[in-house]
């Protein structure tokens, strides 16, 4: 009975000697803490009014048990899009809110999470910098939920990459901003780098 209170004791004991290192790409490193916060700066490829459309921002909050984060998230429209039948205006689109996402095996090398952000947003017809400031046609705000998925690989105990998916759906476009909720909802490809206390 001793000998067999003695292997499980090992078996427990290595285990979390294990758990107390970061997988990195160069090596294990670090301890890593039950509290931490990290910044996930993105770009991402994805359509609005059918046409190709980049979008950069990115999200940020506390991370809890080495599992769960807990923050905000911003995005803003990168490129131009033209308004149709409209030469001069361009469509400006941004969106915030409060995102949670979910780290599976975050001290493993290779690893994903899962999240979603709900917040809201604007998109409005813009005439380009006339006299340093640009002239707002129509606007209307919206709701958004965007759920995404990431594969994320530790570059250092202090940086990690990220690449995944995610879909944008948005509610309660006004009918007098010349686009639907049809045309603002759309999936998405992103890449990312995660950076923080981990």
């Amino acid at each position: 009975m001793k000998q067999i209170m003695l292997v499980c004791a090992v078996l427990l004991l290595s285990q979390f000697a294990k758990a107390q290192h970061i997988e990195t790409l160069t090596s294990r490193t670090g301890k890593p803490s039950s509290f931490g916060a990290y910044g996930n700066a993105q770009g991402k490829i994805t359509a609005i009014d059918g046409k190709f459309a980049v979008m950069t921002g990115g999200y940020g909050g506390v991370f809890l048990n080495k599992k769960i984060l807990l923050g905000a998230a911003g995005y803003s429209l990168a490129n131009r899009i033209k308004v149709p039948q409209q030469e001069d205006r361009n469509w400006n689109v941004w969106y915030t809110g409060a995102i949670a996402e979910y780290v599976f095996n975050s001290d493993k090398l290779f690893h994903w999470s899962a999240g979603a952000l709900l917040g809201g947003g604007g998109v409005s017809q813009r005439t380009e910098y006339r006299k340093g400031r640009d002239d707002v046609h129509v606007s209307s705000g919206f709701a958004v939920a965007e759920p995404f998925i990431n594969a994320e690989m530790n570059i250092t105990h202090y940086l990690r990459i990220t690449a995944g998916g995610s879909w944008r759906q948005t509610f309660g476009t006004s009918s007098g901003a010349g686009i639907t909720d049809a045309k603002l909802s759309a999936p998405a490809f992103h890449l990312g780098i995660k950076a923080g206390l981990f």
